[in-house]
């Protein structure tokens, strides 16, 4: 086996193309995510599926490295996030959301995140060419328009994990990049390609093969150099 990957998220959306299609056919991937995933590719030849809800940060976290133990990691690919639910709608009202759901969305965001990685890290020090790869978001950087208030502070939150871990983990050569993404045409298959996404939506949706070409660079890249953040918003995100 050439590598082995611990992708989060990958039930479905971009997580799902993660799986499928950035890892070659013969490295290892551990696959996490709340609810199983319907696609053989999650449980084939060396895919393991680790079930585990991130909402409840430390027993997803002892799940998971009950699974792993200690088996190398190179690389750790975060997809996790979750936004309230009146998210992204006219009904959106920050004053009227619900305190256990701000919580639930803090602690899914944040600390799941932190303690997530902090268990993994004896792992990543074992690959000759470890990365961590947060998946973030444009609502974590400065300027953009939407009034999401909650997912908004978790992102800027993930931004600050990212860079101080990059500094906490120079000395072992481990590399940490956000790749903070606007917004996704996750309803289309990766497959479908990117011309399909952009006659569709006009430069409105980002395709999901966008985001793998991104992966690619960052994983492809050497221990002596050190990627640390690749912000992609939509061509029509004019606020960015």
């Amino acid at each position: 086996m050439k590598n082995t990957y611990l992708i989060y998220g990958v039930s479905k959306g971009l997580g799902k193309a993660i799986l499928k299609f950035l890892p070659d056919k013969n490295d290892k991937v551990f696959g996490i995510s709340r609810t199983k995933p319907s696609y053989p590719e999650a449980t084939d030849n060396n895919n393991v599926w680790i079930q585990a809800d991130l909402s409840n940060s430390k027993q997803a976290v002892a799940t998971i490295k009950d699974v792993i133990g200690a088996e190398k990691i190179d690389y750790l690919i975060y997809n996790v996030g979750i936004w309230e639910k009146t998210a992204f709608t006219s009904d959106y009202d920050f004053e009227q959301l619900d305190d256990h759901e701000i919580e639930e969305i803090i602690s899914t965001n944040i600390t799941s995140s932190i303690l997530s990685i902090k268990s993994l890290l004896p792992n990543l020090r074992l690959s000759k060419n470890g990365k961590i790869i947060i998946i973030g978001s444009t609502l974590g950087l400065e300027n953009h328009n939407k009034k999401e208030v909650v997912f908004s502070v978790t992102k800027f939150a993930v931004r600050g994990i990212i860079h101080s871990l990059r500094t906490y983990l120079r000395e072992h050569s481990i590399g940490v990049t956000a790749i903070n993404l606007g917004d996704l045409a996750t309803e289309y298959e990766y497959e479908e390609g990117i011309e399909i996404v952009k006659e569709k939506h006009k430069g409105e949706l980002i395709p999901l093969a966008d985001v793998i070409h991104a992966l690619k660079f960052v994983i492809n890249t050497s221990n002596a150099a050190c990627v640390k953040e690749i912000n992609m918003p939509s061509m029509k995100d004019l606020d960015l």
